[in-house]
């Protein structure tokens, strides 16, 4: 494996790419990216940045080139190996474009590692452009220091979901039924294994939805609390919690 770099000070600029990774590769940038590192932050050739692409770790790589917003990157070597993360996935009904675009940034930010828009009986949005999921959690996994973009899976019905669901992994429901055990209790008591969060829509979900749910044996029904939350509020909870239990935020 190549020796990590060593440099007085890592940029904190980081960018996700596709291609390979490894040392004296040479990466064209795409406009966007282009555009954000020679008008936003003001960056020149010879400056240094951070790039990952979700299989080989992170590395640090100088810019070759930057006018008009083209140009490429140069890489150097690896500043940080690809590790494992939790396999945490979120499910929600799809709300309005701004807090829909919280969810997925702060769900990145928690470490989940896919994102499903499921749409509900009482769900009131009937589209999702998913190249903006994309681009949210693009921008939050630069940001968050993440070595992975989430996978974005296209938008289905819930029972269409249900219906090919691996019961290998156990879907966490996030009941307001009120008669589900509190999420840390249920997760205390629960093994190890890849999860799933779901949150409904905003007018909760439908009574037959509710009994569907909860027949199933890889489905785990738990209660947020004695307040009905907005989703957003539901999802960066539930998150937090099967983290803190489960996930990676374990001493």
């Amino acid at each position: 494996m190549t020796d990590a770099v060593s440099v007085p000070y890592v940029t904190p600029i980081r960018l996700f790419v596709t291609a390979d990774l490894r040392a004296d590769a040479v990466l064209a940038l795409t406009p966007d990216q282009g555009h954000y590192l020679e008008h936003v932050i003001r960056r020149k050739a010879g400056d240094l940045v951070r790039v990952f692409n979700g299989r080989d770790g992170e590395w640090v790589a100088a810019i070759n080139d930057l006018r008009k917003g083209r140009g490429g990157l140069r890489v150097l070597s690896q500043s940080r190996p690809q590790g494992v993360s939790p396999d945490i996935w979120l499910l929600f009904a799809p709300i309005k474009r701004a807090r829909l675009d919280f969810i997925v940034q702060k769900a990145v930010e928690l470490g989940v590692s896919g994102i499903r828009p499921v749409f509900t009986r009482f769900t009131n949005v009937e589209r999702v452009k998913e190249n903006r999921l994309e681009s949210n959690a693009i921008e939050a996994a630069e940001q968050c220091d993440r070595l992975e973009v989430p996978e974005i899976y296209d938008p289905q019905d819930l029972d269409r979901v249900l219906d090919g669901w691996d019961p290998a992994r156990r879907l966490i429901f996030c009941d307001e039924g009120g008669d589900a055990r509190p999420m840390l209790t249920a997760l205390q008591a629960a093994e190890p294994g890849p999860y799933a969060v779901l949150i409904g829509p905003e007018g909760g979900f439908h009574a037959d939805e509710r009994a569907r749910l909860r027949a199933l044996p890889y489905v785990l029904p738990v209660s947020l609390g004695p307040r009905i939350l907005r989703a957003d509020t539901a999802a960066i909870v539930a998150l937090t919690l099967w983290q803190s239990v489960l996930g990676d935020w374990r001493g």
